[in-house]
């Protein structure tokens, strides 16, 4: 069975805690009001591979929104395409 702890506990000794899931891989399940809600676990390499993908999404996302605004400021009759073409040669 996982430790159990309150959230008022969690509060008070958060670094005791956060240092027994880090050193010694203790899961705790976090209670409010008796009864659970969250389970504090160390960080595996799945949670890792889950997150990846997650980053990678919102980093896309930022260079759409970043071509976007690019675009709603261009004042060239010429595309950036054509301009670095030109640039090259």
């Amino acid at each position: 069975m996982k430790n159990q702890i309150n959230l008022r506990t969690l509060k008070d000794q958060a670094s005791r805690v956060l240092r027994g899931v880090r050193e010694e891989g203790r899961e705790y399940v976090i209670t409010y009001h008796g009864k659970p809600v969250a389970v504090l676990r160390p960080f595996t390499r799945a949670d890792t591979a889950l997150l990846r993908p997650s980053q990678i999404e919102r980093e896309l996302n930022n260079l759409l929104e970043l071509g976007e605004e690019i675009a709603a400021g261009w004042t060239s009759r010429r595309t950036a395409v054509e301009l670095v073409d030109e640039q090259r040669r």
